[in-house]
């Protein structure tokens, strides 16, 4: 009887985990900018959660919302230092619309605050801002709770979250999309890419856009982002071109689907059903004022997942 009852218990413990899974790794997420480590620091909370005397737990989410606050803080320490090695441009892994990582977003602050731009922009805060932009504006966390997480005063916390606003602002509006317009868009860069002529796709950017890859070792991108309409432009121009070097990167030719990741456009490219590329298009009242290109296989794995499993549509071009 005691085994069985156990067993009841540590079924039930494991049910009450999972109940907050989704919810922790869209907060790990928001502080990581990495899917894949997101799931790690949340996988790590559970084998801690497994361990825990229960005598102490009164709230399980504020118990496992702090163990995991504590595991990103010590996370985002070390990986400041792994990105200052880290070969190219640093970009955020995207995620697909659908995907329980992304998190709540039934408000625009919830759905701006998983953006690829917003999480490349949250890399200059200090790792206790960005805790505490995190916890308070995209999942209410109130002043109190998050200091009391953080063992800092609530005064402190307050004082924490106007600096971090502060370091985020931006004066861009930003124009959030559906699956319908968020084709469009990438239909109408496409043919602009596609059409040879430079000028259609200035006409689709802002005076200020730029352009940036990540492609890790595995595939060259420019070492800074490239800034300015006309040379981000001649840039898509050039690099549309199919090529046997460029094919050979991604292991084929891909197939172009169109999407959503992270709130925002995005152009996908396929081979044999494996995601190879991902082009996030920042898009405001203005034009298309960024393009984040995600071409390094590695932090492509959980968006691999991601296609596997949901209906994307028919592609826009069947090969490159």
């Amino acid at each position: 009887m005691t085994d069985y009852g156990g067993m009841v218990v540590m079924a039930y413990e494991a049910d009450v985990f999972e109940g907050f899974r989704g919810r922790l790794e869209a907060i790990a997420y928001r502080l990581l900018g990495s899917a894949g480590d997101a799931e790690d620091a949340v996988q790590d909370v559970y084998l801690r959660w497994q361990s825990a005397d229960r005598g102490y737990v009164e709230t399980p989410e504020a118990w496992l919302t702090k163990v995991l606050t504590n595991l990103c803080l010590n996370q985002l320490g070390s990986a400041r230092v792994r990105r200052e090695t880290y070969v190219g441009q640093w970009l955020p892994e995207p995620v697909f619309a659908g995907d329980r990582m992304l998190g709540p977003a039934d408000t625009v602050e919830q759905r701006e605050s998983v953006s690829i731009a917003m999480l490349t922009l949250m890399e200059r805060l200090s790792a206790k801002e960005r805790v505490v932009y995190v916890l308070r504006e995209a999942f209410g966390y109130a002043h109190g709770e998050i200091a009391e997480l953080l063992d800092i005063s609530e005064p402190n916390c307050q004082q924490i979250f106007r600096r971090a606003k502060q370091h985020l602002a931006s004066d861009r509006t930003r124009v959030e999309v559906d699956e319908a317009a968020a084709r469009r868009i990438v239909e109408e860069f496409l043919a602009a890419a596609m059409s040879g002529r430079t000028e259609a796709l200035v006409e689709l950017l802002t005076d200020d856009a730029f352009s940036i890859g990540d492609g890790g070792i595995y595939i060259p991108t420019l070492n800074r982002p490239l800034v300015g309409a006309s040379r981000v432009a001649l840039f898509v121009r050039l690099g549309i071109k199919p090529t046997d070097v460029k094919r050979a990167w991604f292991g084929g030719s891909p197939a172009m689907f169109a999407a959503v990741a992270n709130g925002r456009p995005a152009l996908v490219l396929v081979v044999a059903g494996r995601v190879v590329g991902v082009v996030s298009f920042e898009v405001t009242a203005d034009g298309i004022a960024a393009l984040h290109a995600m071409v390094n296989p590695e932090k492509l794995e959980r968006a691999n997942r991601q296609w596997a499993a949901f209906e994307h549509g028919e592609p826009l071009i069947e090969s490159w």
